[in-house]
């Protein structure tokens, strides 16, 4: 058991992920605001790109605080353009995902290791997912959990949601990567869209982010992609699947 103790970190941090984002995923599609994930992750890791620019010695704190303050600034202007212009909010969300990431292109343009942080805060390799990391994941998923068991009508009103997902966004994106966690938001959301109790969505999170890494262990694969191709492959497969009711 001891040559399989370095899977602890990557599967707590997966596990803690799912508790903490499919919820939140949920809340995205009933509310139609789809672009935000890519949005909000995306402001978060351009500020850690601009940290990074800006601060030569950057540490890991500076990184945190940087996405935390990018990513409620960037939570802050979608759930305006939302409430302000709600026909066009897509199309003006899409349009912050763009202005983040052209102006992360900028930012790695002026940081000799810029290129390997974007390419980490795109497709983090789940495999090295530091405990630090888990740690602030563990304690998401308690306070998602406990907002679930006491009071799960306040994820619907926007002053609660839109700063914990900006909140949460600046975490997973450093530790999972763009795309992986926009694929565990949507991915398994799409079944609660079926009708499946979002105990049971979490469930298929779980099993398709253990599957994932499982197929990275197996085939030397890249972590972060293996993971988000199997929760992409779960999303699609909704469109298939059995409705279910709670």
């Amino acid at each position: 058991m001891s040559d399989f103790a370095w899977l602890a970190a990557p599967t707590a941090a997966l596990l803690a992920a799912c508790l903490l984002l499919v919820p939140l995923g949920a809340q995205v599609l009933a509310r139609g605001v789809v672009f935000i994930d890519l949005a909000v992750a995306q402001v978060a890791a351009c500020g850690v790109l601009g940290a990074g620019m800006l601060l030569h010695d950057a540490q890991p704190a500076h990184a945190m605080a940087a996405a935390a303050v990018s990513a409620l600034a960037g939570g802050g202007l979608v759930w305006w353009l939302a409430r302000q212009w709600p026909q066009q909010r897509e199309a003006l969300i899409g349009l912050v995902y763009v202005m983040a990431a052209s102006a992360s292109v900028v930012a790695v343009a002026f940081d000799p290791h810029g290129r390997e942080r974007l390419t980490a805060l795109l497709a983090a390799d789940v495999l090295w997912a530091p405990w630090s990391s888990v740690l602030l994941l563990a304690i998401g998923a308690a306070v998602m959990v406990a907002l679930l068991v006491l009071r799960r009508g306040l994820l619907q009103r926007d002053a609660v949601f839109y700063p914990l997902f900006a909140l949460a966004l600046s975490v997973v994106v450093q530790a999972l990567g763009l795309y992986l966690v926009f694929a565990l938001l949507i991915g398994p959301a799409l079944w609660t869209r079926r009708g499946w109790p979002l105990a049971r969505s979490i469930g298929l999170a779980v099993v398709a982010c253990l599957a994932g890494l499982g197929l990275s262990w197996a085939l030397d694969w890249p972590s972060g992609a293996c993971v988000a191709l199997a929760l992409s492959g779960l999303g699609l497969l909704s469109a298939w699947g059995v409705r279910a009711h709670a």
